[in-house]
């Protein structure tokens, strides 16, 4: 069941309600019993459960060795770089002068 924020325009009273989605709204204040008790326009807030829903369910892509998600890519072969070769500096050439 959803829940609706409601606010009293005499007294500022502000309260949630859980309420079905086919409640009449709620006109009376429960403070001030005056009938300028309204719903608020308020960002949904919903979280979605199951399957395919979860952050972690697509982190990582499929799993290593799962035939189904294997079936059908094209194999992709990477190319090596030789290691890196070590490159000194020449000895200084000796002048003969002492």
């Amino acid at each position: 069941m959803p829940i609706y924020a409601y606010r009293c325009s005499s007294c500022a009273c502000q309260k949630d309600v859980m309420q079905k989605m086919s409640d009449a709204p709620i006109l009376t204040c429960p403070e001030c019993g005056k009938d300028t008790f309204s719903k608020q326009l308020t960002a949904a807030s919903f979280q979605l459960k199951g399957n395919g829903y979860y952050v972690t369910d697509f982190k990582g892509g499929p799993k290593k060795g799962d035939a189904k998600a294997d079936a059908g890519k094209p194999e992709i072969k990477h190319e090596t770089k030789p290691d890196a070769v070590a490159v000194t500096a020449p000895a200084p050439a000796a002048t003969g002068v002492v």
